[in-house]
This record gives C-alpha cells, structure tokens and sequence, in this order.
C-alpha cells in the first residue's frame, strides 16, 4: 500500500508528557515548599505524577493540586482559584521536543502529508505545540476542544482525512491510547499503530495494525 498521509497523536506520541509533568512538579516544589530534603521529593514526585495520571484528559487540574496539598501540607498552599492559572501558565512550557522525532518527521514529510488530532484545550494543546514548534511542520492541526470532536469519536479523524485529502486506506495515525487512538481511528477505517515506548501490554481487544517502541521505526514504511 502506498501511503499518502500519516497522523499523529500529541501527548507521549509526538512530546513526553510524563516528563513534561516532572518539569511542572519542579515548578510547584519551588514555588510552594521549602527545604525539601532530597528522599521526600522522590516520593512526592510519585505521588504528584499518580494524582495527574487519575485526572488525565480532565481540564480542571483542582483535584490533583488539591489532593497533592492534602497529602503533602505547605503554608504556601495554592488557591483553587490560583491552580487553574498555574497550571495554563507554566505546563506548557514544560515541554521539550526530542530531536530524533524531529529528525523522523522531517524524513516522512518528504513522502507523506502529516497532520496532528489531540484532544483537549486549545490554550494548552496550542501553547505545547507553538512552545517546541510543531506548528511548522504540520498541514493540519486538530484539537478537539476546537472541532467539538473527541477521540475515539470516528468523525475527528473523517475531518482530518478530509482537511488533508485523503482517503482512510491512505493513511496511517499513530498514538500511545489503544482506545482513544487506535480503537478511533479504526473506527474510521484507518491503520493505526500502537506507539509503546514502554512495551507495556495491551489490556484491550483491539487490536493495532502494528506497534513500535521507537518513534524512527515509522520511516520504514516509506523506505
């Protein structure tokens, strides 16, 4: 099959969010605690990462901050009203872009059109996006917030194959969520491969057209 277009996923596909947490953990650690001994950061950061991964894909960070400040008391505890700004402000500049998958979407412009499909908000999503500018290399961008469109839902991804050109057997997405990204975009008749960097198991009954644990491995579909 000759491929014409190749759609990516934005969180842990195309940027490491896990990582992009622990940049924000930092931030926080900074700015509400004092003195922390080394050992007690270590589990904090677990905890802190635990609380986000609970409440991934909600807007409203209130609940992890809150959670996280029950657990882990300060004096200079953040306002509910005060974590929402907090949060927008400084998560998105928690990101940074491998260069390896810079190197790899450079190498599948040359063969295919590329675009992304995220769910979220379109102030975070485009903050990430313009932060480790990927706006330069993508045709189409797609956040769901600004569609009115959520993955798995099939008509997110129709869009995108719409907005490219394209038609579903002439595509392929890429995403790390097996439901979200890989049960969606089948229900638009796309290929999807499973991103695993991790190489955990697949707890689900779909299943992806192929799966790869390093983002390189997808230039060997037009070479």
């Amino acid at each position: 099959m000759i491929y014409k277009a190749m759609l990516f996923d934005l969180d842990d596909t195309l940027l490491n969010r896990d990582q992009a947490v622990e940049n924000m953990f930092f931030i926080l650690i900074e700015k509400c605690y004092e003195d922390i001994k080394r050992s007690a950061k270590i589990e904090m950061l677990q905890k802190f990462k635990e609380y986000d991964k609970k409440a991934y894909g909600d807007g409203d960070k209130a609940k992890v901050f809150e959670a996280f400040f029950d657990e882990f008391p300060t004096e200079y505890r953040l306002s509910s009203h005060d974590i929402q700004d907090f949060w927008n402000n400084n998560f998105p500049n928690c990101f940074s872009i491998n260069q390896k998958t810079i190197n790899t979407l450079n190498t599948i412009k040359k063969h295919v059109k590329v675009a992304i499909i995220t769910n979220g908000s379109t102030q975070r999503q485009r903050a990430k996006i313009i932060k480790t500018n990927l706006d330069r290399y993508f045709e189409t961008i797609i956040i769901s917030e600004e569609v009115g469109l959520i993955k798995p839902d099939k008509h997110i991804f129709d869009l995108a194959l719409d907005k490219l050109n394209v038609k579903p057997e002439e595509a392929l997405f890429v995403g790390d969520d097996m439901e979200k990204d890989i049960g969606g975009c089948q229900n638009a008749n796309i290929n999807g491969i499973w991103f695993n960097p991790y190489n955990t198991n697949n707890t689900t009954d779909i299943k992806p057209y192929d799966e790869i644990n390093s983002f390189d491995r997808l230039i060997s579909y037009f070479t």
